[in-house]
């Protein structure tokens, strides 16, 4: 070998030493994953109350906007409930009157018989005096005395006669325990009517629909989902080498299959707190002798910032953190 062909031989070497020593750095700072998938919320969508379907309003794969109603329950038997519980709120109503009036009559009573014994406490007093004083006959002291015990007789019936009259009732007002009950069941009623118009809890797409009119429903069974498009996301799986690099709020870069030629700007959220085999129903089990180390994968949540409708649930992906980036861009500083 010649000199020129050593140099030639030593000068490849040397670039490339220096393109695997760029590599490793660039490795370092930006660690890439294509085990990565596109995430979004996924709303079960059950009804509240029984009964059949009166009408549908979307249909499978459609767009629907946050409050829009899905579908309708027959409403018919609960309008009869929310009339029934109205009309029971009323009687309520009408019996605590009823029973006002009686207190009121107890509580006049009561005030009579007061002045009542006023007037014998006073009258059996000046006969008293009378009597001591000679200008009176005993006979009539009693008589005036039996008249105050007859009033303060008379008195404490009136008295026991408001107390029965209030307990009764019970608490005045919308206080009233009848009146109470009544009112929670008419609030009821109203909800549960409230609740045969299904809506949407949020803009998203519907999924698994496959509902007809007249088919009958049950509270709390899922009917079909809603994927929410408010927020997406990508759960990239790195390897455990990478996550020490990794932090919150890091920049990243997402590609995603289904939308080829685009560019996300995403942003890492949150690291988990195991690895993916951990949440297996079956974990691996390591404690044979023939046991091989194997590099385990973590799940990093990456929050896409400039979502599109074309992503989907489920979607590949590749992600790429800038873990030398305080914010900004994938490339920053």
């Amino acid at each position: 070998m010649n000199l020129r062909t050593a140099a030639i031989v030593l000068l490849l070497l040397a670039g490339a030493a220096l393109g695997a020593w760029r590599y490793y750095i660039y490795a370092a700072r930006y660690p890439s994953t294509a085990d990565a998938y596109v995430g979004m919320h996924l709303v079960h969508i059950a009804a509240q109350v029984d009964g059949p379907i009166k009408r549908v309003l979307v249909r499978n794969n459609q767009a629907v906007k946050a409050g829009q109603t899905l579908l309708v329950i027959d409403p018919a038997p609960f309008e009869l409930a929310v009339a029934q519980a109205e009309a029971r709120l009323q009687q309520a109503k009408d019996s605590l009157a009823a029973a006002d009036a009686q207190v009121d009559a107890a509580n006049a009573r009561v005030q009579a018989a007061e002045a009542t014994w006023r007037e014998a406490d006073r009258h059996a007093g000046r006969i008293h005096d009378l009597v001591a004083r000679g200008l009176s006959s005993k006979d009539e002291g009693d008589t005036a005395e039996q008249a105050r015990l007859d009033a303060a007789d008379g008195l404490a019936a009136a008295r026991a006669e408001l107390t029965a009259a209030r307990s009764q009732r019970g608490a005045a007002g919308d206080d009233n325990a009848a009146v109470k009950a009544a009112a929670a069941t008419l609030a009821q009623a109203r909800l549960d009517l409230a609740d045969t118009r299904i809506t949407a809890p949020a803009d998203g797409i519907i999924g698994a629909m496959d509902l007809r009119p007249g088919s009958y429903v049950s509270a709390g069974r899922d009917l079909f989902a809603l994927v929410e498009t408010g927020e997406v996301w990508v759960d990239a799986n790195y390897k455990e080498t990478d996550l020490a690099r990794i932090r919150p709020g890091q920049p990243a870069e997402v590609t995603v299959d289904l939308v080829p030629g685009r560019t996300f700007n995403g942003e890492v959220q949150g690291l988990g707190p195991a690895s993916g085999s951990a949440f297996s129903l079956l974990p691996p089990e390591n404690a044979t002798g023939n046991w091989v180390k194997v590099t385990q994968r973590f799940p990093v949540r990456v929050r896409i910032l400039d979502p599109v409708p074309a992503l989907r649930v489920g979607a590949s992906a590749e992600v790429t953190v800038d873990t030398g980036a305080r914010s900004g861009r994938v490339g920053g500083d």
